[in-house]
């Protein structure tokens, strides 16, 4: 069983009414869960910490974001590359755990990585412009435009920061590695013991169900996320 985190599990640092009982429920079933977020900033560890801090036991073994995706996919296809981030302190401290090049200068880059960062600005769109112009690969860490919080509303995520480089540049990222692509859906089925018989959990069409759909999955929407009554009857 796949079960997304935002949005599924949690809004914010509020756990979703029922969930722990939800997944408690599935562990005497017998089934192993691998959870799986779309959030850019924190390594496997420290969602783990994130959960217990809200009461839920999860082993960071079974943790996958796309995060750890990203990081796993420029090792296996960027070992020796350079790369310029754009994007937030964790992810960068996960890139130099990996051992990954970072560079300071966009123009020096071989790769230029958009994500999810609070601080993002003009002069960082500028730097991914250039970084681009001058011939790096373009790779995004999710889709998420937006990010649901515990007041219920919606803030920006990676999706708007990338398509905001996206669109200054005129140039489609060459590859988004978070959910619903390939990647993400490869390192999620590694993670579960029997990922022929798989359920996907999550708030979200177009990446949640989508994995989903993509692995040829059952798959359940949940309403306690991004997904409201104009999204599900258009989606």
């Amino acid at each position: 069983m796949i079960i997304d985190l935002d949005g599924t599990v949690y809004r914010g640092e509020t756990p979703v009414p029922g969930a722990r009982r939800g997944i408690d429920a599935l562990r005497e079933a017998g089934y192993t869960p691998c959870f799986f977020s779309n959030n850019p900033t924190r390594s496997a560890a420290g969602f783990a910490d994130r959960l217990a801090g809200m009461g839920f036991d999860v082993d960071p073994e079974t943790i996958r974001s796309a995060a750890t995706v990203t990081t796993d996919y420029l090792t296996r296809e960027h070992p020796d590359d350079r790369v310029f981030l754009i994007g937030s302190s964790g992810l960068r401290s996960l890139f130099e755990a990996a051992g990954l090049a970072l560079v300071e200068d966009p123009e020096a880059c071989d790769v230029l990585v958009a994500s999810y960062d609070r601080g993002f600005t003009y002069d960082d769109m500028t730097a991914g412009l250039r970084a681009l112009e001058a011939g790096a690969a373009f790779v995004g860490t999710d889709p998420d435009v937006t990010i649901p919080t515990d007041d219920g509303r919606s803030v920006p995520g990676s999706g708007a920061i990338i398509n905001a480089v996206a669109g200054v540049a005129e140039r489609e990222p060459d590859i988004v590695v978070g959910k619903p692509s390939g990647e993400a859906l490869d390192a999620a089925l590694a993670a579960l013991s029997d990922p022929d018989e798989c359920l996907v959990v999550g708030d979200r069409l177009d990446t949640d169900i989508a994995l989903g759909e993509r692995g040829g999955l059952t798959t359940v929407l949940v309403r306690s996320g991004v997904t409201d009554e104009h999204t599900l009857a258009t989606g």
